[in-house]
């Protein structure tokens, strides 16, 4: 990296380059240049890189990302702000949106996902919601490698921690495990907050000589210009930047959410606009926020409060330090907000102005360090990169691969022992789930369950993708991901309502990473238009790629469902010995890209099997009429491994058995057909389900209190010990951690 002074002079960054290294290209430099009509200078050139990094301009990913369809009758806010809202009734919403930490996870594990946790909830109240629960989705290499296992440790702790010691719920997520994903893990986060309508803010800066205050933590040198970080791939041969990570104090977070929420309570007529410090820090706040409202901005940074010395504007504007936002106040009403933050012993300090000249002006020392215009600044150039079928595809056999099943019950339990399958109970036990006392369902099942305080309702959410159907077919592949997201939450009995999601790719300069991205957005919105559940909000994260090698294409989604009447929630343990099984949904040959493929043979394959978005709307529509009904004991949906891991789920989670039967072959038996249920039925209620269901539903056979499970197959029946398979399962991942 080229070495240079702070006070490099617009001549010297010109003639050093300087701005290559910030993720600026040659042409974006001689544009600003062209568009100021002169030399910017080192803080100018700085702000540039940090706005036009992928990670906050989206100006690779944006002109796809347009194609997402947002809007319905439930949509009060759809993407543009910190996060998404939707109308659930009664005067109130539901406030959710994704965020990645990928690239800071992995230089320092604990803190990258302990701050991801942090700006997560800063964006949901930012809105003027309460956070009420936090999800995350994450993916790591193969768990025999100890680097992987040094990063499941630290990732797990910084979630734990921060989320467990701010007081918000961790209820759910998934967790999955692939060697591509050694050099570059994925650490998506997800929260939800609860809203009246009324209290609704927006991140806009209107009202020409209105106050900007800056509120929270002080301002150090973590976190510099960390979004230009993010936009950059991975090399083993450089040591990665440390530097770009910030550093959480999650106590602090809780008395800036609080304050916060209050000053929304008690001061809404005077609050123009709130938006948090998240990715390009105080930079990316404010002039997004002037630039939304049509304004130009004014900020004096010698009034900014800093916890380290001789801070240079680029430092201050950069930074990404945690527990910060910004609010715009009417000009005269300043001192009510300053008060209560001060009352709560955090700074709060009158920084600028709005203005009307359409500029983004900075002043440091008694000098001006940057003045240049606010749209241009805000709005990166975009670019419509070229695509590229993957060859890999374009090579990819019409065959399904044929499991082998010489040995049924040495499958079955290496199958439940593999990392992805296995219980992640040794995982999310260090997660708090049951703070504040509104918890429903736990991790463990489908989807996590909030109860609506004051109300019948409940909120389910859960995060699903499974990577390895994308990298075979990104379009099918997203359109899987979006019907296993609504099936988790139909499982309990809510409807869909709405997506976030968190876009983790490779390089877009790569023709066949852009081809990925554009098609798992296409994907994504076939089925979401199926299932009425608009895409409000989201995240892009690139360059995940380490020497040249991309992760597969994982686009997470993340999913909110209502339930209307909290009383018919559903789980997924067999519930009574005596209860009738079924099957609801096809079943075909549906191998290639399926977990038993990737455990038989080391890799995946072949072309991905088929989903129907007819099939996938009925099966959901006849789950949710039979738990409106209360027609089943218990509900889960069938996905990874298929049928045998769910029967053998839905009998752990209730200590019972199970006696199955069916004319299958038994490779049968792991097939990952989408658009399936597992469903548990009370024998008094069995004609009528079955007369409901018609031939859509299959009876599979009856719970039971055995000591063992038994099945049977066209060729063979197996019966293996409860507590054997159950060990098995529960105790793997542990296992191959202490490895």
């Amino acid at each position: 990296m080229t070495k240079v002074s702070k006070e490099m002079s617009p001549e010297q960054v010109r003639d050093s380059k300087i701005y290559l290294d910030w993720s600026l290209t040659q042409e974006e430099y001689e544009l600003i240049v062209a568009t100021i009509d002169r030399l910017p200078n080192f803080t100018e050139t700085g702000i540039f890189s940090g706005m036009w990094s992928e990670h906050v301009s989206y100006k690779k990913s944006k002109p796809i990302l347009r194609k997402f369809w947002s809007q319905n009758e439930r949509v009060l806010q759809g993407p543009g702000e910190g996060a998404g809202i939707l109308d659930i009734g009664d005067g109130q919403a539901v406030v959710f949106k994704a965020e990645s930490h990928n690239h800071p996870s992995f230089v320092e594990p604990y803190e990258g996902a302990a701050t991801g946790i942090g700006g997560i909830l800063r964006d949901i109240f930012s809105m003027g919601a309460q956070p009420i629960a936090a999800l995350d989705s994450l993916r790591f290499g193969e768990l025999n490698n100890p680097r992987t296992r040094h990063l499941v440790d630290g990732i797990i702790a910084g979630i734990a921690g921060y989320g467990n010691a701010i007081g918000i719920p961790t209820v759910g997520g998934e967790i999955a495990f692939d060697d591509v994903y050694a050099g570059n893990p994925l650490v998506n986060v997800m929260a939800v907050g609860l809203m009246e309508k009324t209290a609704m803010q927006v991140g806009q800066a209107k009202g020409v000589g209105n106050s900007v205050i800056y509120v929270g933590a002080k301002t150090g040198r973590d976190g510099i210009n960390g979004a230009s970080f993010a936009s950059a791939e991975f090399s083993s041969a450089h040591e990665s930047d440390r530097s770009a990570v910030q550093v959480g104090d999650p106590f602090l977070e809780k008395l800036v959410m609080d304050t916060t929420l209050q000053a929304v309570r008690e001061y809404a007529d005077i609050i123009v606009g709130i938006q948090d410090m998240g990715a390009a820090g105080l930079l990316s706040s404010s002039s997004e926020m002037a630039s939304k409202a049509g304004q130009g901005m004014t900020l004096n940074l010698d009034l900014v409060p800093q916890r380290e010395t001789n801070m240079t504007p680029y430092e201050l504007m950069l930074s990404e330090s945690q527990e910060r936002m910004l609010f715009v106040v009417k000009r005269g009403e300043e001192q009510a907000i300053i008060d209560l933050f001060e009352t709560n012993d955090l700074d709060a300090v009158i920084i600028g102005e709005v203005t009307d000249n359409e500029q983004f002006i900075l002043e440091f020392d008694g000098e001006i360090v940057a003045d240049v215009p606010i749209d241009f600044l805000t709005h990166a150039p975009k670019q419509d990169l070229p695509m590229a079928v993957p060859a890999r595809i374009k090579e990819l056999s019409s065959k399904q691969y044929l499991p082998d099943m010489s040995d049924l019950k040495k499958t079955v339990l290496s199958l439940i022992a593999q990392p992805t399958i296995a219980s992640k109970a040794a995982l999310f036990r260090h997660f708090d789930s049951m703070v504040r006392a509104d918890t429903v369902i736990k991790p463990g099942g489908d989807a996590a369950l909030i109860r609506v305080r004051g109300t019948q309702k409940a909120l389910a959410m859960t995060t699903d993708v499974n990577a390895r159907y994308l990298y075979l077919d990104p379009l099918k592949g997203a359109q899987m991901a979006v019907a296993e997201a609504a099936r988790n939450i139909v499982a309990t009995g809510a409807l869909p309502i709405g997506i976030t999601d968190g876009l983790n790719f490779g390089s877009p300069d790569n023709p066949e990473v852009y081809y990925e991205l554009d098609q798992a957005v296409s994907g994504i919105n076939i089925m979401a238009k199926q299932l009425n559940t608009p895409i409000i909000s989201g995240n892009v994260s690139l360059y995940n790629e380490t020497d040249g090698r991309a992760i597969y294409p994982t686009p997470m989604i993340g999913m909110v469902g209502l339930l209307e009447d909290v009383t018919k929630a559903t789980t997924i343990d067999f519930k009574n010995a005596g209860d009738i099984i079924y099957l609801i949904g096809e079943t075909e040959a549906s191998f290639n890209g399926s977990e038993i493929q990737k455990m038989q043979t080391g890799s995946i394959g072949g072309q991905l099997f088929d989903i129907d978005p007819t099939a996938e709307l009925k099966s959901q529509r006849l789950v949710l009429e039979g738990i409106d009904q209360k027609l089943f004991a218990s509900v889960h949906d069938l996905s990874e491994g298929g049928l045998i891991v769910s029967l053998l789920e839905s009998s752990f989670a209730g200590n019972l058995s199970f006696q199955v039967t069916t004319n299958w072959l038994s490779h049968y038996l792991f097939s990952e057909t989408p658009s399936r249920f597992l469903v548990s039925v009370p024998a008094d209620k069995m004609s009528y389900f079955e007369e409901l269901g018609g031939q859509y539903v299959t009876k599979l056979g009856l719970v039971t209190s055995d000591d063992d499970w038994q099945i049977t197959t066209a060729t063979e029946t197996l019966a293996v010990s409860r507590a054997e398979t159950k060990k098995i399962y529960q105790e793997s991942i542990s296992w191959q951690l202490k490895a």
